[in-house]
């Protein structure tokens, strides 16, 4: 009665989620330090200046007159941010999407056939399992190096490639390491990908917030055959339920051509874009610069915060993050049982956090996002260096 897919989306829930949902269930209450959902963490785009976008939209968005690439504004307002970024990326290259997760399998679809590989980092992003099975595709790993501050390794990816790899994704800033990928690592991916003709699928949702670097290092800027860079607002203004995502297209023309009228096809076929929030996009620019320079700050200093705190535990060690909201922590006991120590921390101490697995890290690892409030955050890290002060080797 059911097909394959319908049969692989049936698995258990891990034991982590189990005794979080048994804690939920029972009144208690938990703190997730594992959610990139900024709106748990006290920070929210600006209610009047969004109110007042979406008044606005509602007018223009009356008569119902859809693109498959999306609005021709909310697309000539994205153009103009890569244009203050440096980059000349036209509206007409530009589509717009519900979020990053489809944009993805537009891409693959378009890039692979079923059993064609597409690489991706490893540590990985844990949706591209799932994407990756809706699409028909075979997720590939290449490295990043922890002792060389999660470099990519170029070598190894360059040997990953076979006759059937179709992209090679980039995220960068990474989650879950916080690694940003500095100019000569972009420049050789691009020299790789071009040599090998093959496109980058630059995902790119946590470009504004660096903290080593004045500007990301974007494949868009390279001479890389065709880019297809990811972005969208869930992250980058604080609005994930807007569903406003976009791919902007770039490198040769031809391909550029191809590429884009095809996932313009598949996009006419859904129309998957709320309008509302399309002609929303302009004014929602508009009012985020007054808005990003705080959030902006806002994450630099958790950031901050959590590498101070983490520091003072010497059973702990990892690599400061350059950018976005995510940490990966050693635990310096190449003994222990990482999805048991998830296990204790919630249990014992309320705090969820994810064993490394999750995304394919080699234990034993945690991974922790660093949004949280302040103030709740440093007692969090508090509390959880204490539990390894006093945990047994």
């Amino acid at each position: 009665m059911f097909s394959e897919i319908a049969n692989h989306f049936q698995g258990e829930t891990n034991p982590l989620y189990r005794e979080r949902d048994a804690l939920l269930a029972r009144g208690e209450k938990l703190i997730d330090l594992v959610s990139g959902n900024v709106h748990h963490h006290g920070i929210h785009y600006p209610p009047p200046a969004l109110e007042s976008a979406l008044h606005e939209a509602v007018e223009q968005a009356r008569i119902y007159r859809p693109h498959p690439r999306g609005q021709p504004a909310a697309r000539d307002a994205i153009s103009r941010y890569y244009r203050a970024e440096g980059l000349s990326i036209p509206p007409e290259q530009i589509l717009l999407t519900p979020g990053t997760s489809l944009s993805y399998w537009y891409a693959f679809k378009i890039f692979a056939e079923p059993g064609d590989e597409i690489l991706s980092p490893r540590p990985t992003y844990p949706l591209f399992d799932a994407i990756a099975a809706l699409a028909g595709v075979r997720m590939v790993d290449y490295r990043l190096q922890e002792g060389a501050r999660w470099a990519i390794d170029l070598d190894y990816l360059e040997s990953q490639i076979t006759p059937r790899t179709r992209a090679i994704i980039l995220i960068s800033p990474h989650n879950p390491t916080g690694a940003v990928a500095d100019e000569a690592e972009v420049a050789r991916l691009a020299e790789i990908a071009a040599r090998r003709r093959l496109p980058i699928l630059s995902d790119e949702v946590f470009s504004p917030f660096l903290f080593r670097h004045n500007r990301l290092p974007r494949p868009a800027g390279t001479n890389a055959p065709l880019v297809l860079t990811l972005n969208g607002f869930s992250k980058m203004l604080a609005l994930p339920g807007m569903k406003i995502g976009w791919i902007a297209f770039s490198g040769e023309a031809e391909l550029v051509r191809k590429a884009l009228a095809a996932i313009e096809t598949i996009s006419d076929t859904l129309l998957p874009v709320n309008e509302i929030a399309q002609f929303a996009v302009p004014a929602l620019f508009e009012g985020a610069k007054a808005f990003l320079p705080t959030y902006q700050t806002a994450i630099r200093e958790r950031a901050r915060l959590t590498v101070d705190q983490l520091s003072r535990s010497d059973r702990l060690s990892f690599i400061p993050p350059e950018g976005g909201f995510y940490l990966t922590v050693r635990i310096n006991d190449p003994k222990a049982d990482e999805e048991q120590i998830a296990l204790d921390l919630l249990r014992k101490h309320s705090l969820l956090l994810h064993p490394g697995f999750f995304y394919d890290l080699q234990p034993p690892h945690l991974v922790l996002s660093f949004v949280s409030e302040p103030s709740v955050l440093e007692q969090c890290l508090a509390e959880m260096i204490a539990y390894f002060k006093t945990r047994e080797r």
